[in-house]
């Protein structure tokens, strides 16, 4: 049925497969989610998005588990399986001051930099918003220059796409991201919210 979604899908096709779309593609995602706050109340706070108008919102089923402020779980269910990541983005200025300090630090960017490397090797894909130089107040030989360089973080790993069927490998998937999740949100979320510079 997401095959007939493909491309460019005319509003009348997007109509015709909505209901079946809704009972086979999003109550699935919001079945799953459930399951996951059943086994674990700290993925309770989901949300699941609906329907929009450009074609990749019916393409893809997304929801989110929010954990704090600008770090949430994000999960992308498509044809080509589901996708979970963690993710701290759309951060303003007081996050990314906190969260360059904290990767600056000692003991808490050693402890990132350790997450990092250890969910890369483990196949997840590290991206965000990267910039091309170390910030202002940064040594560009500083050991952990490339983490400094961040203004979002994400790790990304898909799963089969049978696993949308299964907490099992959902919530070890989930469970694997946490230690991440921690530490952005005792290091970055609290950040006090600053106004953006002109």
């Amino acid at each position: 049925m997401l095959l007939e979604l493909g491309g460019e899908p005319s509003a009348q096709t997007r109509e015709r497969v909505r209901r079946h779309r809704e009972e086979h593609v999003r109550q699935p995602m919001i079945d799953l989610l459930n399951d996951l706050a059943d086994v674990d109340p700290w993925y309770e706070d989901f949300a699941v998005w609906r329907y929009a108008s450009t074609a990749y919102w019916w393409q893809n089923q997304c929801a989110v588990v929010r954990v704090a402020r600008n770090v949430e779980i994000g999960f992308r269910f498509s044809l080509d399986g589901l996708s979970i990541k963690a993710a701290w983005w759309y951060a303003g200025p007081g996050q990314i001051a906190s969260f360059r300090a904290a990767a600056a630090a000692d003991e808490s960017g050693h402890t990132l930099a350790e997450l990092v490397s250890s969910l890369a090797a483990d196949g997840h894909e590290i991206s965000g918003d990267v910039m091309r130089r170390v910030p202002r107040g940064y040594p560009a030989s500083h050991p952990r220059a490339g983490l400094l360089k961040h203004r979002s973080l994400i790790a990304v790993r898909e799963l089969d796409s049978g696993a949308v069927h299964d907490v099992g490998p959902v919530y070890r998937a989930c469970q694997r991201l946490r230690p991440l999740l921690g530490w952005l949100a005792e290091h970055v979320a609290a950040a006090p919210q600053m106004p953006a510079t002109q």
